[in-house]
C-alpha cells in the first residue's frame, strides 16, 4: 500500500519497534475492552502523533487486514474463528476510538485562527546553531498566512520532497 510507504518511520518498522507499538496498543485495547478510559492517556498521546503524520480514518482498514493476517501467521493452527474474531473486534474498538479522537484534533486544529487541517507547505526562513548539537530551524508558511498557536511537546511532522527519491 503506497499510500502508507511514508507514513511509518522506516527505521522503527526495520527495528521491529512500529509493530511493537501496534501489538501493544490492540494488546491494551483486548485488555481494557470495558474500560476503554483506562488506556485513554496513551491512546490520547498516539492520537496526537497520528495526526502530525496525517493519519485518515481509511488507513485503519489496511493496517487493520494486515495486522489479522500477522497474527494468523503467528498463531498458525491455534489462529481459531473465534480467536481471529476476537482480535478483529479489538482493533475495530481501537480503531474507532482513534478515528473518533483524530477527527476532533483535525477539526480543532483547522479552525484555530491560523490553523489547517493535513499537511501545509513551509520554507525554511533561518537555521541557527545553538550550540555543537542543536540547530534550529524557523519556518514561514509558503501562503504567508498566520500560524496557530501551539504547545510545548506538540507533535510536528515534516514531509519533504527530496529530489530523486
Amino acid at each position: 500500500h503506497p499510500e502508507l510507504l511514508n507514513i511509518f518511520n522506516h527505521a522503527n518498522q526495520k527495528q521491529g519497534r512500529q509493530q511493537k507499538a501496534l501489538a501493544n496498543s490492540v494488546y491494551a485495547a483486548a485488555k481494557y475492552i470495558d474500560n476503554l478510559e483506562a488506556i485513554l492517556p496513551v491512546v490520547t498521546q498516539i492520537a496526537h502523533k497520528h495526526r502530525s503524520l496525517g493519519i485518515k480514518p481509511e488507513h485503519y482498514p489496511i493496517v487493520g487486514e494486515h495486522l489479522i493476517l500477522a497474527i494468523k501467521e503467528v498463531l498458525k493452527e491455534a489462529a481459531t474463528e473465534e480467536i481471529i474474531d476476537a482480535w478483529t473486534k479489538a482493533y475495530g474498538v481501537i480503531a474507532d476510538a482513534f478515528i473518533g479522537l483524530e477527527k476532533s484534533l483535525y477539526e480543532d486544529a483547522a479552525d484555530k485562527p491560523g490553523g489547517w487541517d493535513d499537511f501545509r507547505t513551509f520554507t525554511v526562513a533561518k537555521k541557527v546553531k545553538e550550540s555543537d548539537v542543536i540547530t534550529s530551524f524557523y519556518f514561514t508558511p509558503d501562503d504567508r498566512g498566520n500560524i496557530s498557536s501551539y504547545l510545548p511537546g506538540q507533535y510536528i511532522s515534516l514531509k519533504l520532497n527530496i529530489p530523486g527519491e
